[in-house]
């Protein structure tokens, strides 16, 4: 691996903000020039944004332009598919707008699987905390500008950790259900490459629902968030449940709305794009909350 810089110019839908903070990553951190500084796979990448020019650097397990072209998505016209969604209704208008430098990133599914378990029932510091820790414990250093960093360990560097050794590390109730996980899949009950071939998203979400937990959200969020790219799925947890009663279902208990009602007005509403769309919804009226709120 080598140090390697790439330059990108006139890259559209492409807010460092937007993909960074959106809820779908843990491992990106916001430095003191505006930059963002990330670990993903064997790569440790700056990105900065200049006006419309993005410089990115950092170490390379490939060819960089490769690696950013893979993650970042930047094959897919989001440009188009942001038309599409903002045409539906003026509240999916006001939503692509307000985050319209997202995209969704092609995250490794191993490394999406667990962050996501270890998502559940936290917040988005102590997720990070939790998955620093568990990367310096037993990922692999690479070492940059003078800082350690380290990669996001493989199932085979995790198949001998115990229940015990993983609580030490703050995971908490989730301590279990890492264990049995790493060991479901370092077993091959369950393989992931088969999972990445299968275009058949009902028979991948039942895999993702027999590993211990995860459930119905977390592994929405595993089909949208890695590799494995299902933009019609949508997530649903407080704030999607909360933005799609107070925009489309207006029921005054939102407590008493099932999944299943959400997810039908997702279906019909935003069709194959509902992922997607639900990322623009969720980060609207989550960072407005937020805004209000300070």
């Amino acid at each position: 691996m080598k140090e390697q810089k790439i330059v990108l110019q006139k890259i559209e839908s492409f807010e460092l903000k937007d993909i960074f903070d959106c809820g779908q990553c843990f491992r990106w951190n916001e430095q003191e020039d505006g930059s963002y500084t990330g670990v993903f796979e064997k790569n440790v990448l700056n990105i900065k944004k200049i006006k419309d020019k993005i410089e990115i650097e950092g170490i390379s397990s490939k060819d960089i332009k490769e690696t950013v072209e893979e993650y970042f998505d930047l094959k897919r016209d989001y440009n188009q598919l942001k038309q599409k969604l903002a045409s539906i209704d003026k509240n999916m208008e006001t939503s692509v707008k307000y985050g319209q430098g997202i995209r969704l990133l092609n995250q490794d599914l191993w490394e999406t699987i667990i962050s996501f378990i270890i998502s559940a029932n936290n917040n988005i510091p102590r997720i990070k905390g939790i998955i620093e820790r568990l990367a310096k414990k037993y990922g692999d250093k690479i070492e940059w500008k003078g800082q350690d960093y380290y990669t996001f360990p493989t199932a085979e560097q995790l198949k001998d950790v115990t229940i015990e050794e993983y609580r030490k590390l703050g995971l908490g109730f989730r301590d279990k259900r890492l264990y049995e996980t790493t060991q479901i899949i370092v077993n091959k009950q369950i393989d992931l490459e088969n999972m990445r071939r299968n275009p058949n998203t009902f028979e991948v979400k039942e895999q993702l629902l027999a590993l211990s937990g995860v459930g119905p959200k977390v592994a929405d969020c595993i089909l949208l968030f890695s590799t494995l790219k299902r933009l019609e799925v949508f997530p649903i947890d407080v704030w999607v449940r909360r933005v799609m009663n107070d925009l489309y279902l207006k029921q005054p208990d939102e407590a008493k709305i099932s999944k299943k009602q959400i997810e039908q007005i997702a279906k019909e509403k935003f069709g194959d794009l509902a992922g997607l769309a639900q990322q623009y919804l969720y980060y609207w009226r989550r960072e407005e909350n937020f805004i209000e709120s300070r």
